[in-house]
């Protein structure tokens, strides 16, 4: 593969900690989810993050799908929603819903677009075959 870029990221503390990223752009306190056994808190958590950088670079492989197909795409919204719980082998495991919205199309070119979008984003290839991802329309 041809690396085109590369972020780094450091944690300290668990999900209760903090994360940095090597250019200060990002600086957050995290916080465990009381449903997780935390006390809540002000902070972030990693699913949130998660769910945050799909729903962006999801978003992004479904404009970069339309304007190779010379679509132009506006309005569209990616909402992600990351789920964690516990699996059968007693860890822990994630499922992802992305709710999409692409106003002003047919229904059946923004399903194909959708799932055209699902085969070249990288956080969906990343996850294939590990996590459960439901694709909605909205």
């Amino acid at each position: 593969m041809n690396i085109l870029y590369e972020a780094h990221a450091t944690a300290t503390g668990g999900r209760s900690g903090h994360v940095t990223t090597a250019d200060g752009a990002l600086d957050l306190q995290l916080s465990l989810p009381r449903s997780l056994g935390g006390s809540g808190g002000e902070g972030i958590n990693p699913e949130q993050l998660f769910a945050a950088g799909y729903a962006a670079c999801f978003e992004n492989a479904l404009i970069h799908v339309a304007r190779n197909q010379k679509i132009t795409l506006e309005g569209t919204r990616v909402e992600a929603t990351v789920g964690i719980g516990l699996n059968d082998q007693g860890g822990f495991a994630l499922e992802v819903k992305l709710a999409v919205t692409v106003p002003e199309l047919p229904r059946e070119q923004v399903q194909a677009l959708v799932e055209q979008a699902h085969a070249v984003c990288p956080y969906s290839s990343a996850i294939s075959g590990n996590v459960d991802v439901a694709l909605e329309l909205r």
